[in-house]
């Protein structure tokens, strides 16, 4: 568990915002972020795998041309 540090709050623009110091950084470049009671939680937003990208897809309702799918050819070596 990393140690206790005492940060500052500030305003851009509209918003308050806190400096995170580079012990305490996170991975990537999106987080999550919650209240817990008086607690604010920002954790890590974890990699979706490709069947969760996949399941978010709308159907394709396009038709497709047919592909002629030719036997192989023999080749002399």
């Amino acid at each position: 568990m990393l140690p206790e540090r005492r940060v500052r709050l500030f305003r851009n623009g509209r918003n308050q915002a806190v400096r995170i110091p580079r012990e305490f950084q996170l991975p990537g470049k999106e987080a999550v972020m919650r209240k817990e009671g008086s607690r604010l939680i920002v954790e890590p937003v974890s990699p979706q795998s490709l069947l969760e990208i996949l399941a978010k897809l709308s159907p394709i309702e396009e038709e497709f041309p047919e592909i002629r799918d030719d036997s192989p050819r023999t080749v002399d070596l």
